[in-house]
């Protein structure tokens, strides 16, 4: 019995977590945190444009907290929203900017996009970094690409 309501709570948060990552797929967003406390769940978004997440006045958050009201029945979601200092050191929103450069400027450009992007990683701070480019970029025939810099273990 026990376990059927842990696993439902944990459907529930990655319900949750799908949701809002769709919600805010555009607007730089890496993940969510979900807190249970006394007051209600406290729910943390992470994100690095947070001022597109919550909107003017903070309308985007007042539609996404009445979403989760009657959606997911939460009790009193508290909506918090943390920004990442810096970007370069995550790799979803690094993956995210590629794809996004990939569709903008083309695939006949994908080495240097590569490479400029391992280069703003390194200059970041990271002492290394791989990034493994797969498919069908330059032609007709699927190939993977690797582009490294730094130390890897």
């Amino acid at each position: 019995m026990i376990e059927r309501n842990i696993l439902s709570q944990k459907m529930k948060e990655f319900k949750i977590r799908e949701f809002i990552a769709k919600k805010f797929m555009k607007t730089g967003y890496i993940h969510t945190t979900i807190q249970k406390t006394p007051l209600g769940d406290k729910i943390t978004i992470y994100t690095t444009r947070p001022g597109m997440v919550v909107g003017r006045k903070g309308e985007n958050i007042k539609k996404l907290t009445i979403v989760l009201k009657n959606k997911y029945s939460l009790e009193n979601p508290q909506i918090e929203i943390g920004e990442v200092e810096n970007q370069f050191l995550d790799a979803q929103s690094i993956a995210e900017k590629i794809a996004y450069s990939l569709e903008k400027f083309g695939s006949k450009g994908f080495k240097s996009i590569g490479y400029k992007t391992l280069q703003s990683i390194i200059d970041a701070g990271a002492l290394g970094a791989e990034i493994i480019m797969a498919g069908k970029i330059p032609s007709a025939r699927a190939r993977r690409w690797r582009f490294i810099n730094g130390y890897l273990k």
